[in-house]
């Protein structure tokens, strides 16, 4: 049963070498805003074959680090984004990180700072198919949105590693409705690229074991993702398993909602991980004095509710709140047993002060809270961070 996966999955990479596809939300709001070349070079845009973003964002930031208060510039997003429709059934897309490193990874031969390569063949109305490097197809809206406009991800997407190589095959039994199969690789790189040359686990008892690499370290996602009421109603549900190593599988389940209205939108999701091996490394990172010689915590579980509004209460500006409660969990561990709660808090007022443009100025407050259980030695602490700053994704074509 392995071996027909694994060449059903090889298959259809084959196959899908023509193709493209996009979550709903990772490249933004393409909406219908003016070019530069529109503006600048007075070229009417004729076709769609060709367009390029570049998505920008920067700020200044008082950040209280739990001692003292800090000052700084900071470069938070820089991206190239080239995408198009070559014909209504070949498209492509391309989005590449400009301060990130370019070197290529020794399993996929992709650089980190590419996020997608792909191309997409549209075979029918209801069939599509997308094959290159992509982000996983994971549920949940905070992980669909363009990085640009996130001022702090939860704990959990934070940690997670999303731009692999694969395949997608989308179904559209109606234009409201959209089901996918995601295939991909589990890892850029090697198992001992991602988790060192010696992996060890800490399991049930203390017992320390020694991992073997898997033969097929693919994740497969199913996913869900609905407009329901006229489109007030939208759903991002996904179910996936990911091979770590052999017999350690990691599960995750993301439900996400979200209630679409003209001048508010507001969503909440659902995520929980439970990793045979401990993949987002939070716990292994935080509790590495209770690893006893191990080098990963076996049986970890993070949970994680994530909340945010949106609300345009007058022309060009928008009050944004959004706040997390996470926990983490070592299920073979007694004293790490629900050991970490985690809580963010945050509120931006947002300025467009350019209709015809994506750009916005803003100002920014987010508030963290640590808190560990009295079982284990890691002291609560508090975080805060004040932004002024833009967001503008340059449609340059």
């Amino acid at each position: 049963m392995k071996r027909f996966i694994v060449f059903t999955a090889t298959l259809t990479v084959t196959l899908a070498v023509y193709a493209q596809g996009n979550n709903t939300g990772m490249g933004g709001n393409d909406g219908n805003y003016e070019s530069l070349a529109e503006r600048v070079l007075k070229l009417e845009k004729k076709t769609d074959a060709f367009n390029v973003y570049f998505n920008y964002a920067a700020s200044f930031q008082e950040f209280d680090n739990g001692d003292k208060w800090l000052s700084s510039f900071r470069n938070k997003q820089a991206r190239i984004e080239i995408k198009g429709n070559i014909t209504d059934k070949l498209s492509y897309r391309f989005r590449h990180r400009l301060n990130k490193n370019n070197t290529a990874q020794s399993q996929d031969n992709f650089a980190k700072a590419t996020d997608i390569l792909m191309v997409g063949y549209q075979l029918s109305d209801q069939f599509g198919i997308q094959a290159g490097k992509m982000c996983q197809n994971w549920g949940g809206f905070e992980f669909d949105e363009n990085p640009m406009y996130i001022y702090q991800y939860s704990d959990m997407v934070d940690n997670m590693d999303n731009f692999m190589a694969g395949v997608n095959f989308s179904y559209r039994p109606v234009p409201t409705q959209e089901f996918d199969l995601n295939i991909t690789d589990a890892n850029n790189g090697t198992f001992a690229d991602e988790y060192g040359s010696v992996v060890r686990t800490l399991e049930k008892g203390g017992d320390v074991k020694t991992l073997e690499n898997a033969n097929h370290p693919l994740t497969f996602i199913g996913l869900w993702a609905g407009s329901l009421f006229g489109d007030k109603l939208q759903t991002r549900w996904s179910y996936g398993i990911q091979t770590q190593a052999k017999h350690k599988y990691s599960r995750m389940v993301v439900l996400g909602q979200k209630l679409n209205l003209p001048t508010f939108q507001w969503y909440l999701d659902y995520m929980g991980a439970f990793d045979g091996m401990d993949r987002l490394g939070i716990a292994t990172g935080e509790a590495s004095d209770y690893l006893n010689g191990a080098t990963r915590f076996a049986d970890v579980h993070y949970n994680s509710f994530i909340t945010k509004a949106n609300w345009q209460f007058a022309p060009q500006w928008n009050l944004m709140l959004k706040g997390t409660y996470e926990t983490a969990s070592v299920e073979k561990v007694d004293e790490l047993k629900n050991f970490r709660k985690s809580y963010m808090y945050m509120a931006s007022v947002e300025y467009y002060p350019v209709k015809s443009q994506d750009f916005r100025v803003f100002l920014a407050y987010c508030g963290r809270k640590f808190d560990y259980s009295d079982k284990v030695a890691l002291a609560d602490y508090n975080t805060n961070r004040i932004e002024l700053g833009f967001m503008y994704r340059i449609k340059a074509f």
